[in-house]
């Protein structure tokens, strides 16, 4: 079925995207999951292509537009060519919202021409090693001391952890507060006492550094106060809906992608003197595999449509990403099956695609995690 949310405009920016992809990507990838991490310069070409900060306001030289169907085009464009090391998502449609939506005129100015150009590389840090999903457990805590806050904790799992220059750092600014007792600092490059820990060794997504992360008495400026301060929760319960809807749209661009590429592959491989897909049962993963991306791109391209307008719930949201990476973790399982011992090899994009997304159905919110929304929505 033919899509429908799509203008012109959208294609033509999807030919900027894969032209970028085939340029100053897919020629280097290789060599970034060796070195476990991308060059600086990718981000530097990324801005330079206008892939930063797509709706970031012009005069601090973002793209201007808050249509997400753009930052859903890249997204899926990513996905497709199967390159998850360059986290421009996380940069735009996670991170960025937070400083577009909180930062003060001044902030502002310090740190969003940098963002848009790739010059200041960002990264939110929630997770403890004690301390997921559940924001009661954060202990990482900032301590009032006049003109700044003495920030203390460890962070872990943080994608970009190693590149970024600004990272945003859920904290404890009010012991008894609960959730309610947190806020947003941000630390930035060369704050002394800020470290970073070891790049993670990950079973798929090898060159996005995922690092740890150490706070040891950290004076963050008053001035570096991300939003209302003890209103983290709310803040982060404002932004999920976004990041979870663009883990959604790569996880069933992804799945597309492989899907594809295991039908041309079940058309020319040969067995038993017949190509794999003359045989019924082959006939038939296919078949199933496709009618579920179906009909998971058409709930997906109108969750899309919804938060253009600006009415997508968290509900719906959190159906979408725990759904498209479930259809994503069993599709690229069954698509690697197709593929025989051909499949277990990493010179097959099945293979990379297998452990690259099995992390899907886990960050940004577990599958239990959304069905549990889901069902609150419901029952409550």
């Amino acid at each position: 079925m033919k899509r429908q949310i799509f203008t012109e405009d959208h294609e033509a920016f999807r030919q900027t995207v894969r032209t970028f992809l085939a340029k100053e990507v897919e020629p280097h990838y290789e060599q970034w999951e060796k070195d476990g991490i991308v060059s600086r310069e990718a981000w530097l070409a990324a801005g330079r292509q206008g892939l930063l900060g797509l709706d970031v306001p012009e005069e601090y030289g973002g793209g201007g537009t808050a249509d997400f169907r753009y930052a859903a085009v890249l997204t899926e464009e990513f996905s497709r060519a199967g390159v998850a090391g360059l986290a421009l998502g996380l940069h735009n449609d996670i991170i960025g919202p937070y400083l577009t939506s909180l930062a003060t005129d001044e902030q502002k100015q310090r740190w969003l021409p940098g963002f848009c150009s790739g010059e200041i590389v960002t990264a939110i840090a929630m997770t403890e090693p004690g301390a997921g999903s559940d924001l009661q457990g954060i202990r990482t805590s900032a301590e009032d001391a006049g003109d700044h806050w003495v920030l203390n904790g460890a962070k872990t799992f943080i994608s970009n952890g190693i590149l970024a220059d600004l990272v945003i750092v859920v904290a404890r600014t009010k012991p008894e507060g609960g959730a309610k007792g947190l806020s947003l600092l941000v630390v930035e490059r060369g704050m002394a006492g800020f470290e970073r820990g070891r790049n993670l060794d990950k079973i798929g997504q090898k060159s996005q550094d995922t690092a740890e992360l150490f706070f040891n008495d950290v004076h963050v400026p008053k001035e570096n106060l991300l939003g209302e301060l003890h209103g983290a929760f709310i803040h982060l319960m404002t932004n999920l809906a976004q990041e979870r809807l663009a883990i959604a749209v790569g996880a069933v661009a992804g799945a597309e992608a492989i899907l594809e590429q295991t039908t041309r592959y079940v058309k020319e491989r040969e067995a038993f003197g017949r190509p794999l897909a003359r045989l019924q049962h082959v006939r038939f993963e296919i078949a199933e595999l496709a009618t579920e991306c179906a009909v998971t791109r058409s709930f997906l391209d109108r969750c899309i449509e919804e938060h253009a307008k600006g009415e997508l719930d968290a509900a719906h949201a959190s159906m979408a990403k725990w759904w498209s990476t479930e259809l994503q973790k069993r599709l690229t399982d069954r698509c690697l099956q197709l593929h025989g011992g051909y499949g277990y090899m990493n010179e097959f994009p099945v293979a990379r695609a297998y452990t690259d997304g099995r992390i899907q159905t886990i960050y940004g919110g577990t599958t239990e995690i959304m069905k549990e929304i889901v069902g609150r929505s419901i029952l409550d």
